[in-house]
């Protein structure tokens, strides 16, 4: 297609106005490119939701131009989604080897590895997907071989920094290409999408480098066991860990399915470096003197069933806390998540446990870019257009204002929502209608079959309780007999509220006598029971249970 009728539309399906479940369309007449498909964590109201996946309505519908699934680093939001979409549109994945090594893991646990096409990629790729070249670029963040993408198009070059930050003192690998960034801005770059995470942090994020000083420090302070928390992902801290244990002639040991997953793979890839005779199983560590002791696990968000909060809680069946433990929580809460990990920590040191947490020492840094890295990338891209990505409404608003700082107009700055469609060809931007875009949950193997009214009833469920009536009806006389049962479960304690109770059950009697409820027809009669007894218990205790009539015939 020439240059003067080429057309490319931009539609990001998740990771914007939110914190996940990251996944962005680029589209041409012709062909389709995804990059990333995540996953997020479940609101509070999300009742009983393991996790949040982006709906990909229209991909399936344009399944055929799909030509490939791009994946630019191994972190869940940019991940976690493809075990869950992969059946629906099985097409060719794209992804650095530590990527690849982990979705391995994951696409066999649901049964689905054989059938799917994993292709490695690295920083030096060029990879052509229909009309699109995609040309890779190395950058830093807290998890190895971490890819930026440009893409080259008749119009212009698009730059997708995905998940980002300029550490000059890297633990592991090179120091971001900032030659590459200024080798696209010298050839014109028609589109910059870049991480907004920290948009709002003013200066640089600070080196790994710094925790692995910091976490030594604590080493050599302590006086017994110590348990380092993080995120598995984060495979350069859990080389930090190791290395300042190593340094002590600490034993260490690895605790969470996730941990034991990450740092498997990361062994067979070389990522991850310690002494064979350093390593033993969670079972036997207790053989050794407990300031001979580490173990790293998960739980950096007081998620429910992570190891870090069964250990706080006692309920953990290998470790128990102890005096002179020593809890490093090397992670910063997830937006929504700080109630839940700070009650962990409140039970640790409930427990005796010292705790040591970000609010107190260098144990953790982002793996984002603040503002000042930002400018270094706006700066060496010189894009014409800019959409802010990854992160809430404020992250993407704050970083179009630094955008606007530095000399961009403003009419070329969009803030976008999910499945908003911006369209660029050679005469400019429009916007196009949006496409469906929202949440698919996942309910253990269910995926998508608990919607709004599910969720709803659950938080009615949670909040007022269940009250079930279960009425005897006489199949040939066709008429109600004997005295109605009520099961009260979340509502009232039975033995404390008989005299309640009888009334509650006088009152389906008097229903049950109304010309409305003698016609036999069944569902007008369970819906004047649960009118009639609704009221009734709202008059008398001011909540509204759930009432769920049950008619059986005798």
């Amino acid at each position: 297609m020439s240059k003067r009728n080429y057309k490319l539309k931009v539609i990001p399906l998740g990771g914007l106005q939110e914190i996940g479940k990251n996944i962005t369309i680029f589209e041409s007449e012709e062909d389709i490119i995804v990059v990333d498909c995540g996953m997020a964590f479940p609101e509070e109201s999300m009742l009983g939701i393991d996790l949040v996946i982006p709906d990909i309505s229209y991909l399936i519908d344009n399944v055929d131009k799909i030509r490939g699934i791009i994946l630019t680093h191994g972190h869940e939001d940019h991940i976690g989604g493809v075990p869950y979409i992969i059946n629906r549109i099985n097409v060719p994945i794209y992804a650095p080897d530590i990527v690849i090594g982990l979705l391995k893991i994951k696409l066999e646990e649901h049964g689905l590895l054989a059938d799917v096409s994993l292709n490695e990629i690295g920083p030096d790729d060029v990879l052509q997907l229909g009309g699109f070249k995609v040309e890779f670029i190395s950058t830093n963040h807290s998890i190895p071989n971490t890819l930026s993408l440009a893409i080259h198009t008749p119009i212009g070059i698009v730059v997708h920094t995905s998940d980002f930050k300029i550490d000059h003192t890297p633990i592991a690998g090179n120091s971001v290409d900032l030659n590459k960034f200024a080798r696209l801005g010298d050839q014109g770059v028609l589109l910059l999408l870049a991480d907004s995470t920290n948009a709002e942090r003013p200066g640089y994020s600070m080196s790994e480098s710094v925790v692995g000083r910091t976490l030594k420090e604590y080493f050599g302070k302590a006086k017994g066991r110590i348990i380092v928390a993080t995120f598995a992902s984060n495979i350069h801290r859990i080389q930090q860990v190791i290395n300042a244990a190593e340094m002590y002639g600490r034993k260490i040991a690895f605790s969470g399915r996730s941990m034991f997953n990450v740092v498997e793979t990361a062994l067979e890839l070389g990522y991850i470096n310690v002494k064979e005779s350093s390593v033993v199983s969670l079972d036997n560590i207790a053989d050794y003197p407990m300031e001979k002791q580490t173990i790293i696990t998960t739980g950096t968000q007081g998620e429910p069933m992570s190891a870090l909060t069964r250990i706080a809680s006692g309920n953990h069946k290998q470790v128990s806390i102890q005096k002179d433990d020593m809890v490093i929580i090397s992670a910063s809460p997830i937006p929504g998540n700080e109630k839940y990990i700070f009650k962990v920590i409140n039970d640790l040191f409930k427990k005796g446990a010292e705790v040591i947490y970000q609010s107190l020492a260098d144990i953790h840094v982002s793996g984002h870019a603040c503002q000042e890295e930002l400018k270094i990338i706006h700066s060496l891209t010189k894009p014409k257009y800019f959409i802010p990505v990854h992160g809430e409404y404020r992250h993407l608003k704050q970083h179009a204002n630094l955008a606007k700082n530095l000399g961009m107009k403003e009419e070329n700055i969009f803030i976008l929502d999910n499945g908003e469609c911006l369209e660029f060809s050679k005469s400019g931007v429009n916007k196009l209608a949006s496409v469906v875009a929202g949440s698919v949950l996942v309910d253990g193997l269910g995926v998508g079959d608990v919607g709004n009214i599910v969720l709803r009833d659950r938080k009615h469920l949670s909040q007022d309780g269940l009250v079930v009536v279960v009425i005897s009806r006489e199949k040939q006389e066709n008429k109600f007999i004997g005295s109605p049962d009520i099961i009260s479960r979340g509502f009232i304690y039975v033995k404390e509220s008989e005299s309640l109770l009888e009334e509650a059950k006088n009152k389906i009697v008097e229903t049950l006598k109304k010309k409305s409820c003698t016609s036999g027809d069944w569902d007008t009669v369970k819906t004047v029971v649960k009118q009639e007894l609704g009221a009734f218990l709202y008059d008398k205790t001011k909540r509204r249970p759930m009432i769920l009539p049950i008619i059986v015939e005798v």
